[in-house]
């Protein structure tokens, strides 16, 4: 199946969340990832959806969202050309020794160093779902002490 990136533009108010992923747990779908935050219009919120399905289950998610009363636009953000986005927050045991590799690493990502401890370091990385899914590859043999992810977030790319 395909993961597929969901835009749903949203009033601003209490339990719209909830109602938005209850609804995707009495159909069956799961949600891969979900964000919610502040849209360019005061009094509205969007919402970046990632699940998975083929093109009919899709459309299914499209048409019951739009039941739902404070659901204002939902637009299929894969079928189209579009930038998506994640960032992950790794800590990593480091030991001094260990840094100048670790340090390799995050260059060649193009990550940052946030946080560095006795004997951890706190790497952000920004970037798509493989390059994410990457990094956390080659530092998992340092010891990741703690993960935190957001998920992606994502818009059609260009003048639409």
């Amino acid at each position: 199946m395909k993961s597929h990136a969901i835009a749903v533009l949203v009033n601003d108010q209490p339990g719209v969340l909830q109602r938005v992923s209850g609804m995707f747990g009495r159909r069956g779908y799961n949600i891969e990832s979900i964000t919610v935050g502040q849209s360019e219009e005061k009094g509205l919120s969007r919402m970046v959806i990632v699940t998975s399905g083929d093109d009919h289950t899709v459309e299914q998610i499209e048409k019951q969202l739009y039941k739902l009363i404070d659901v204002i636009k939902v637009v299929h953000l894969s079928s189209r050309p579009m930038v998506g986005r994640e960032l992950a927050l790794i800590k990593v045991k480091a030991e001094p020794t260990e840094r100048p590799e670790i340090m390799g690493l995050v260059e060649t990502f193009r990550a940052s160093v946030v946080d560095i401890g006795t004997s951890s370091m706190m790497v952000q990385v920004v970037g798509d779902t493989t390059k994410i899914d990457a990094m956390i590859e080659l530092l998992t043999p340092y010891g990741i002490r703690e993960l935190s992810r957001t998920g992606v977030t994502a818009m059609i790319r260009g003048n639409a």
